[in-house]
């Protein structure tokens, strides 16, 4: 059966044409509001490759116009899956663009619905998360810092504990404000995307992003904007992440 679909999103940033393509057509522009570590060999022809755990997709390049144009995807599998996806941008009077994004694709399967949920909501994520990286760290790099917490069997109680050792209440919005602490930290911020299957939270020093894993754990996905030592970072929130997943304070 499967299902195919396409989706478009758009927003308008204070940033420059120059600013926004960097963000999307280069590996430190990307690792600055997507996920895991990324590389891409530039052109028409080349190539967008993600690194994330053990997930390393390879996008071709389709199309390469500076400043105005980008789009790539991945081959076609023998059951017809793919995933394409387009950048426009467009400069507007007085610094700011917009930037489009196309999103298309196939997913086969009668058991697609559970899979198009997560997509869908993961990329609503990845596309405010761009959105506010062009809005708030325009022209800087992030080091993106990844941790997975322990397996999951109640998600419901999962988001609850995660909610509640961020300073949130039941049922947040864009716009309150977090507070929590990691390995001595404090960090305090406010909710930029949410929806019942991602959260992200954005503050002076970075964007802090938590992640429903598909049949997996709960993610930590960060963009942060100073100085870090990855490894001790990723260790750091992997056990800030065990810690409120099991019930113990982590604030």
């Amino acid at each position: 059966m499967g299902h195919s679909f396409e989706s478009r999103d758009e927003v308008e940033v204070a940033a420059t044409p120059e600013q926004v393509w960097d963000a999307i057509a280069t590996g430190p522009g990307i690792d600055s509001w997507f996920m895991g570590r990324n590389e891409v060999e530039p052109g028409q022809g080349g190539t967008v490759r993600t690194f994330f755990g053990g997930y390393t997709p390879s996008f071709a390049v389709t199309a390469w116009e500076p400043g105005r144009r980008l789009a790539y995807g991945s081959p076609e599998a023998p059951d017809g899956r793919f995933v394409a996806f387009e950048f426009l941008i467009e400069g507007r009077a007085g610094g700011s663009t917009a930037l489009r994004l196309a999103t298309s694709g196939f997913i086969p399967g009668d058991d697609w619905a559970d899979e198009f949920e997560a997509m869908t909501k993961g990329n609503a994520l990845f596309f405010h998360t761009l959105a506010t990286y062009l809005s708030h760290f325009a022209g800087r790099t992030a080091t993106p810092v990844t941790a997975f917490g322990p397996p999951v069997a109640d998600w419901t109680s999962a988001w609850t504990a995660l909610r509640r050792a961020v300073g949130l209440g039941d049922d947040p919005a864009v716009g309150d404000t977090a507070r929590f602490t990691v390995d001595g930290e404090h960090i305090e911020g406010h909710v930029y995307s949410v929806n019942s299957q991602t959260l992200g939270i954005v503050a002076p020093g970075g964007m802090y992003r938590f992640l429903q894993g598909f049949h997996g754990p709960m993610v930590a996905g960060h963009h942060l904007f100073s100085t870090v030592d990855t490894t001790t970072a990723e260790r750091a929130w992997q056990a800030w992440l065990i810690d409120t997943l099991s019930g113990r304070d982590s604030r």
